[in-house]
């Protein structure tokens, strides 16, 4: 499956990976003290605040309602929507983990969890939107993902129908919570949504605080392709930001906007751990120490080459902190970091 759909964050399609820096713990490794060009160190800072007030104390939305998208777009709603099109995997698990699973009518292609997903029916793939199915099953909403992943004309043709399209892109984790509360507030469920939110930043929390304390932060590089050329994180991208809370300095290339690197610059760059994002998609680490000009790296001379299940990781929904604690556990084997409290859970909107 190609790229924009085979991921969230497609190593080849470097429009989806622009983003502002997240902060997390973090300082200069390495035997010597320095870090070498490429490894970028994130600010000395906390990670992201909790929400604010108490998770009940978000007022129940009513409608009619208008909020404002990712986009910066007004989107107005009737009613509570009672038939959801979701046209992310990250917005499909979230209106699941708020309880509205039964609304949701549709979803695309790539949409694997919950299980109850593969029943329904696809109306999009890497190719685009079948507008024509949508309008079918007549949606309340239709939740989207901004920055190209799904195609713009193909949301404005939905609009110019009259269905109200949601579009949502987080650019790091305080933004995934932040469009959690978002697409909770719009499907009617504030209240719960703040509540998950609430959960998840206190699993995301503990996980990076154990990860950042009282030891050495290794070299990091997260591999999200290499089948052609060498992609990894941009600065300033999602994945660093994840691997700084990680326990890890990121390697990342030169320019925001560019996700590959050259053989020499990550040679120069030594990465002590290298992480398969790409291990869900046929890499493997005896791979990587076969490749001509890797083996000098310490990672591959030491065996640091460890696979994650990058959909977890790099997911922008509520199993987030699940891809924090695998991240953090390939960075840090002996890492000891409990798996995260469950999330509150519901199975039916709330009255």
């Amino acid at each position: 499956m190609p790229a924009p759909f085979r991921r969230l964050v497609p190593p080849v399609l470097v429009s989806l990976l622009l983003a502002a820096v997240l902060a997390a713990c973090a300082a200069p490794t390495g035997s010597s003290g320095a870090t070498p060009p490429g490894a970028t160190v994130p600010p000395a800072t906390s990670p992201a605040p909790a929400a604010t007030g108490s998770p009940t104390a978000a007022a129940q939305p009513t409608f009619p309602l208008t909020v404002t998208d990712d986009e910066g777009r007004p989107v107005t709603l009737k009613a509570i929507p009672q038939r959801i099109v979701s046209l992310t995997p990250g917005t499909t698990e979230t209106a699941f983990a708020l309880g509205l699973g039964s609304r949701v009518v549709a979803v695309t292609s790539s949409d694997d969890y919950p299980p109850a997903v593969k029943s329904l029916p696809q109306v999009a793939t890497y190719l685009g939107v079948d507008i024509e199915k949508v309008v079918g099953l007549r949606p309340d909403i239709v939740l989207a993902g901004g920055n190209g992943l799904n195609k713009p004309a193909d949301l404005q043709k939905l609009r110019d129908l009259g269905i109200p399209v949601l579009v949502v892109y987080a650019k790091d984790v305080p933004g995934v919570l932040a469009d959690i509360r978002l697409v909770g507030t719009a499907l009617g469920e504030g209240p719960r949504a703040a509540e998950l939110t609430a959960a998840m930043q206190q699993q995301l929390d503990s996980i990076s605080a154990a990860a950042t304390a009282d030891q050495p932060l290794p070299r990091v590089f997260y591999e999200l392709d290499a089948s052609d050329q060498i992609y990894g994180p941009a600065p300033q991208s999602f994945v660093a930001g994840m691997v700084a809370l990680a326990g890890g300095v990121p390697i990342t290339t030169d320019n925001p906007a560019v996700f590959s690197i050259s053989l020499e610059k990550l040679v120069a760059a030594d990465p002590q751990v290298i992480v398969l994002g790409d291990f869900n998609y046929g890499t493997t680490p005896a791979q990587v120490a076969k490749r001509p000009g890797w083996e000098g790296m310490t990672a591959v001379r030491d065996g640091a080459v460890r696979p994650v299940d990058d959909t977890v990781v790099t997911r922008p929904g509520p199993r987030l902190a699940d891809g924090l604690r695998d991240l953090a556990l390939a960075i840090h084997p002996d890492l000891r970091v409990p798996s995260p409290a469950p999330l509150p859970a519901w199975t039916s909107p709330s009255t």
